[in-house]
């Protein structure tokens, strides 16, 4: 496992130099952003990483509007208590993604927010102050205690709310593996781990977010 300065020093050759690459990089929310964002929001953004799983993003994204409308604009407690009759209702709606078990996983998502709720007060605490050192634990628990919150689905959703996060995507695993983190794609928990003390010592090297590491990683493999 080499060092953060290399890793960078790589990315930034393949970017055009060390401001190119500053350039490309994004940085997460502060805690205090992430607790302001509404309970509604958090289902939003869930519930469309839920759909554009294995589905074409574009048309996810062309037929948001309408599911923000069918979905009451996702306030929690309107969706945790859809009724079977509703869901076979939304069935009906050919203005959004007649998706049975993602509808139901929505009202799902809804209820584990309810809960959430109820634990913390309030979705974005939970979210916004969840260690980025344990980032693998959340992503444990949500696809525990979440529906349909494995895979990939949970790494976008947070990144797209702008908790600090890594995505461990195609180039990501490839340059884990490139420093002897993992040995194939990261699934286990054991990986899982693994790779969260690698970026927690990289972020510590370079004074970096998991979010700015992930993109360095990523950008210095070879396309």
């Amino acid at each position: 496992m080499r060092k953060f300065d290399i890793l960078f020093e790589l990315a930034a050759s393949r970017k055009g130099g060390a401001d190119a690459l500053e350039q490309l990089l994004i940085q997460p929310e502060t805690p205090a952003a992430l607790r302001k964002i509404p309970n509604d929001r958090w289902l939003s953004e869930m519930t469309k990483s839920v759909f554009q799983a294995g589905f074409v993003w574009r048309i996810v994204e062309n037929k948001w509007a309408d599911f923000e409308r069918v979905f009451n604009r996702f306030d929690v407690h309107s969706v945790a208590y859809l009724s079977d009759e509703e869901i076979a209702h939304l069935l009906q709606d050919s203005s959004i993604i007649r998706h049975h078990t993602k509808l139901r996983a929505t009202r799902d998502n809804a209820t584990f927010l309810l809960e959430i709720i109820d634990e913390f007060g309030s979705v974005a605490k939970y979210f916004a102050d969840y260690p980025a050192n344990k980032y693998v634990d959340l992503l444990i628990e949500l696809k525990q205690r979440a529906s349909r919150m494995g895979g990939r689905s949970a790494q976008y959703f947070l990144r797209r709310m702008g908790k600090d996060s890594f995505l461990l995507t195609r180039d990501v695993v490839r340059a884990l593996v490139r420093e002897k983190i993992v040995t194939q794609n990261v699934t286990s928990k054991r990986d899982l781990q693994a790779a969260q003390s690698a970026f927690n010592t990289w972020g510590e090297q370079g004074n970096r977010s998991l979010t700015e590491v992930s993109l360095i990683l990523a950008m210095g493999i070879e396309s």
